[in-house]
């Protein structure tokens, strides 16, 4: 992957998918892989419903992220 998608579902599904398979160990080294900040992420992914869980270490839908 050479960049981070735009669409939200699509950036979500490639985010999780990039830690799931553990390509990255967090979500900072992700981002900095990628040039960009976490917390613009966080930010931009809360805006279109999800958010994320340190307990699971992956974006879920906002309400379901116990």
């Amino acid at each position: 992957m050479e960049y981070l998608p735009k669409d939200p579902a699509i950036l979500v599904s490639s985010v999780n998918m990039l830690l799931r398979d553990e390509e990255f160990d967090s979500l900072e080294s992700l981002c900095y892989a990628f040039n960009r900040e976490p917390q613009e992420i966080k930010d931009y992914l809360h805006d279109h419903g999800f958010v994320w869980s340190d307990n699971q270490k992956q974006f879920r839908p906002i309400g379901y992220d116990a």
